[in-house]
């Protein structure tokens, strides 16, 4: 066995399991071993009824005190059982599992694993995993792996095929040098890999883990810093003498801009005006005005007789920002001619676009990433503006440059991450802080509260959306889970519009759905054809909607504070009153005090160093940060410690390029090669 071959040649992988698997991009044994887990089940040391908590997975030993019979409720056979101790019960509860009545005998005691709840004021536990004291001691101490799946695939079979790799001993050749792993206490390669399938114990999954972590972010920086030389000195042959279009938008604007987007605005002209390629990133809060910065950036190109492209992550982003410039255009008499360019236009509606765009009809154009499609001809591109989510990747840079002079490129982030990071992952970008708000914004409410106050929370959202306004409320989770107890959009979304009044629109909208059909949806809340909106975090970027006011986020101990900021940006933006709902499923002192962060503060970047204190070794999982780059295992908040030694190390290297070419650092170099061949390619830069 290879670590080039196959999938196919384990046992257990036919063709139609190696089509889910496909799903998940995984093709080969290589591609399998770095599926790593996404959490790991942890069978601790039972407890009493006395110490179990409420709300979180607990494993109870209990003996049997009566069975009930079973009932029958519509397509449901419920099998309930009582179980305790001398001073303490709980009722065990099945659903469709009747089969369980036979292990269930008066007297004999039991391990149950699930979640206790309190229902109708009496302890329970609905749908536990069951066990002899014999069966669980075989499990106790073990961390099993929960791997991410796609329907169809169980978690059993990824475990089985895991298994079969990590027996059969497949080794892939160490590539870090000793004294490197040694100054950064790192794991060998192969023992971290099989270490974070099958750990022992939480000791060496979080040592096996730190390696694979450090793997990463070390590559990463070191790549895009051989990236960035290779095009630092990439020579400006576009000239800027003109600009009184922009000078004329300035005066006519109805605000001034801050003293932060004037900055961020004189780098980007000295960028464009230097004798360099420009490869600039304005980093700036929700709300803080990076959009106009960038659209002075395309309305001087424009004025100077190039062009200038805007790539948006949604259509609906794309479509708002269209009608933005021909507003700009038809308000104050801008000579720029902007145009439209997605997927879901007709073939008709495209041809007639790619001419106008191809013969320089069309100077500023707007769109998603069909705007980089090999069928997209530019007649003379100076300026690329994007998105976060959509960094160029080196091919996407081959592409650019294939379509003429290598053109300037301005990245926009409204992920404020503290600047100390922002050098490591922004690496191969300048970077402009736009660090203060318009003043003409009016600061969001907040509160955090818990689960009781729900009823409150859907009279407030109705009181708002009769006054003409509209509401998002974020789930975690797309459907329910036996791995998790979280709110999810589907069920969520059913129980609301029971809740609410029914003239009330109510939608939900999840990153399973096609995306024709959360365009729609989009499209529909943005025009206020729905009220109210429940959501995954897919609505973290994409759309605009001014009208929203309120914000009220499901289970918010689940997700990082820089990221419940970033879904709070989602409101605040027009001139109502703005309300942000964070609604918490823990009691736990250390939820409460991260949560409050959010409740004092609207400043992202202060809220993002907070985030950066809080979160730490221990927090291994969970609910990942968004908005940033999709790393496999490492976490930039949750990993900063490693990500600034690998940032130091990768120093090391870009700093004496001839370290590489030495003998004991062959393998280095191997790596790093093909990771510049395949991985850099496939993540958003």
């Amino acid at each position: 066995m290879k670590l080039s071959d196959n999938i196919t040649c384990l046992k257990g992988v036919g063709e139609k399991s190696a089509a889910l698997f496909h799903k998940l991009n995984i093709y080969t044994i290589d591609d399998l071993v770095h599926h790593y887990p996404r959490d790991y089940e942890e069978y601790e040391m039972p407890v009493d009824i006395r110490y179990a908590k409420k709300d979180c997975v607990q494993t109870l030993q209990v003996t049997i005190k009566r069975v009930e019979g079973v009932k029958r409720v519509r397509n449901l056979q419920i099998l309930s059982a009582v179980a305790g101790d001398s001073e303490n019960s709980i009722i065990l509860t099945w659903f469709n599992m009747v089969f369980l009545r036979n292990k269930l005998k008066v007297g004999e005691t039991i391990i149950v694993r699930g979640t206790p709840m309190t229902k109708n004021g009496r302890l329970t536990m609905e749908q536990p995993e069951l066990f002899t004291e014999k069966e669980y001691e075989k499990k106790q101490g073990h961390l099993l792996p929960k791997y991410p799946l796609t329907k169809g695939l169980t978690n059993n079979l990824i475990i089985k095929i895991m298994r079969q790799v990590v027996d059969s001993k497949v080794l892939e050749r160490e590539f870090l040098p000793l004294p490197l792993r040694q100054k950064m206490k790192l794991a060998e390669y192969n023992y971290a890999i099989s270490t974070i399938h099958f750990p022992e114990k939480r000791e060496d999954l979080i040592f096996a883990r730190k390696r694979l972590v450090f793997d990463e972010f070390f590559l990463f920086i070191l790549a895009l810093r051989f990236l960035k030389e290779s095009t630092e000195k990439t020579e400006n042959v576009f000239r800027f003498t003109k600009e009184d279009n922009v000078q004329s938008l300035q005066r006519q604007l109805p605000f001034s801009l801050t003293n932060a987007q004037q900055k961020a605005w004189q780098d980007v002209k000295e960028n464009m005006n230097s004798d360099y390629v420009m490869s600039r990133l304005i980093q700036g809060d929700v709300g803080s005005g990076k959009t106009i910065v960038a659209a002075l950036a395309l309305v001087y190109a424009a004025e100077n007789g190039y062009q200038g492209a805007m790539m948006a992550p949604t259509e609906v982003l794309a479509k708002q920002h269209y009608e933005y410039f021909v507003e700009l255009q038809e308000k104050y008499g801008l000579k720029i001619h902007p145009i439209l360019l997605t997927g879901s236009m007709t073939a008709k509606q495209k041809r007639q676009a790619k001419e106008r765009i191809e013969m320089g009809m069309a100077d500023i154009i707007i769109g998603t990433h069909t705007l980089f499609q090999e069928s997209v001809a530019y007649d003379n591109l100076a300026l690329v503006v994007t998105d976060e989510q959509h960094r160029f990747g080196v091919r996407q840079r081959e592409m650019l440059m294939e379509k003429g002079t290598c053109p300037h490129v301005l990245v926009m982030s409204a992920t404020p991450i503290p600047r100390t990071l922002a050098i490591i992952i922004y690496g191969d970008l300048d970077i402009s802080v736009i660090d203060e708000l318009p003043s003409n914004r009016i600061p969001i409410k907040n509160c955090v509260v818990d689960t009781s106050y729900r009823d409150k929370a859907y009279s407030f959202i109705t009181k708002e959306v009769q006054a003409g306004h509209q509401a998002y409320i974020i789930c975690p989770m797309v459907e329910e889970s036996e791995n998790m107890e979280a709110e999810n959009v589907i069920d969520y979304e059913r129980m609301l519009k029971e809740k609410l009044p029914p003239e009330i629109q109510t939608e939900c909208l999840h990153g399973k759905m096609k995306a024709g059909a959360k365009n729609d949806i989009m499209e529909r809340f943005a025009a206020n054809d729905i009220q109210v909106l429940v959501s995954t975090t897919v609505v973290e970027v994409g759309v605009n909607v001014p009208n929203a006011t309120v914000m009220m986020v499901e289970n918010a101990e689940l997700f990082g504070l820089a990221q419940l900021h970033q879904l709070r940006g989602r409101v605040g933006r027009g001139a109502a009153q703005s309300y942000c709902i964070f609604v918490s499923g823990s009691d736990k002192k250390d939820t409460k005090k991260r949560l409050e962060i959010l409740n004092q503060s609207n400043d992202g970047f202060f809220i993002s160093s907070e985030d950066l204190k809080l979160r730490g070794p221990g927090d291994l999982f969970g609910f990942r940060q968004s908005g940033l780059l999709e790393f496999k295992i490492g976490d930039i908040f949750t990993d900063a410690a490693i990500l600034q030694g690998a940032a130091e190390a990768a120093g090391m290297f870009s700093e004496n390029k001839a370290l590489l070419e030495e003998p004991e650092y062959a393998e280095l170099k191997k790596k790093i090669d093909f990771y510049l061949e395949r991985d850099l390619n496939s993540l958003n830069l």
